[in-house]
């Protein structure tokens, strides 16, 4: 990664992924993100300029919190980021740092084609030491394709059986690979918002259109560590892991459920073969493509694997899953654990249709879905023995 030292920072342009190191004083000073920009040297949300007048807003991330999982997706370069009502107690806009006022003026703006009372908006996420940080990107409020009933959204949370809410939102990253210290010093003079700005994101001010930056990988293998829970999320792993250490077969139907989870309404069914003459598939279901008349079924088939993560999901399991699909069904392998990486490459080598959904992707479903605590999960288990799936 390309770094810039601290005492380099006020001369510094924005690139993609560098990092930009704080001090190591030991105190708040340390922060690279004044320095470098101008604002405040705590917060989620750091502002130059107003509340109700901003020049610049930065959004600040660790990436890895398990209740609130801010995500960028760089394969798409849609940004996810949850509000600052992050613990019961308060309305959903009266925060300290008044974060979820930001949010809400700036879809607001967005909406009612304002979009030039918006101001750019910058992304950093803690890096591994101190308090250095790495720049994501310059995004912008909303997602191309999505409505304004999905790109701010006010969703429930419980904690400590006290239910509050707080917002998600849906960024665009756009296709701008740095950002030049002539128009950080623009905005920090409180000159013209547009002067010495990138070209893609004055073309979104103007037309609302964006131009996404987005990184396809050359070859999708994701590695042990990839796909294995961050250490937050090996507690909800184990719930899974304790409750069907007896049975793994009773483990299909929570696998069935992810699945339903994951992909959401559009599956039409599941159900669920023998475990004894299941022909290599743990479940077989119907997934909606298109809308209404206009739509058409196509045919999937699961396999469930409930290991821990000293077993890896190998080619035998694989091979298994792919010799029983038929013409245009697509597979999804669902596991606790991991795939091995030669499992893996000859998965994507061969182009074979298959949907892995490994212990880091089910524990993000279920944070998503609100399952964020291994006692939420454990009720939610519960509530699954009584269902037909």
């Amino acid at each position: 990664m390309e770094k810039f030292l601290f005492n380099d920072l006020s001369d510094a342009d924005l690139n993609i992924d560098a990092v930009y190191k704080g001090n190591r004083n030991g105190n708040a000073g340390d922060d690279p993100l004044n320095r470098l920009l101008g604002v405040s040297v705590q917060g989620g949300f750091r502002v130059l300029g107003s509340r109700d007048n901003p020049r610049m807003i930065v959004l600040t991330t660790s990436m890895s919190d398990p209740e609130w999982p801010d995500d960028l997706d760089h394969e798409t370069g849609v940004f996810t980021y949850f509000g600052d009502n992050k613990k019961p107690g308060r309305e959903i806009h009266e925060t300290p740092r008044y974060g979820n006022i930001l949010l809400r003026n700036m879809f607001e703006a967005l909406h009612s084609g304002e979009r030039q009372l918006i101001p750019p908006i910058f992304v950093f996420s803690k890096a591994a030491e101190y308090r250095d940080m790495v720049f994501k990107g310059l995004v912008v409020p909303g997602v191309d394709g999505l409505s304004s009933m999905d790109d701010l959204v006010a969703v429930w949370k419980t904690t400590k059986n006290q239910r509050f809410q707080n917002y998600q939102a849906k960024f665009t990253v756009l296709d701008v690979p740095t950002i030049t210290r002539k128009w950080i010093n623009s905005l920090r003079a409180n000159h013209n918002l547009e002067a010495e700005a990138p070209q893609a994101w004055i073309d979104w001010r103007k037309t609302g259109f964006s131009r996404p930056l987005k990184a396809v990988r050359s070859l999708e293998i994701r590695t042990k560590e990839e796909q294995l829970p961050a250490i937050e999320g090996i507690s909800l792993i184990n719930v899974i892991l304790e409750k069907y250490s007896k049975d793994p077969y009773a483990f299909e139907k929570c696998a069935a459920e992810i699945v339903r989870l994951f992909l959401g309404e559009s599956v039409v069914s599941i159900d669920l073969t023998r475990s004894v003459r299941d022909g290599g598939r743990d479940a077989v279901g119907k997934f909606l493509i298109g809308r209404k008349t206009s739509s058409v079924l196509v045919e999937f088939a699961m396999e469930a694997k409930c290991y821990s993560s000293k077993n890896s999901v190998g080619v035998k399991e694989l091979s298994r899953l792919i010799s029983r699909l038929r013409h245009r069904q697509f597979g999804i392998l669902v596991t606790t654990s991991w795939v091995n990486s030669q499992a893996y490459k000859e998965i994507k080598e061969d182009g074979h249709p298959i949907v892995i959904i490994s212990g880091s992707d089910i524990v993000r479903i279920f944070v998503e879905k609100g399952f964020s605590s291994a006692q939420t999960l454990l009720s939610w288990l519960q509530r699954l023995d009584q269902k037909s799936v």
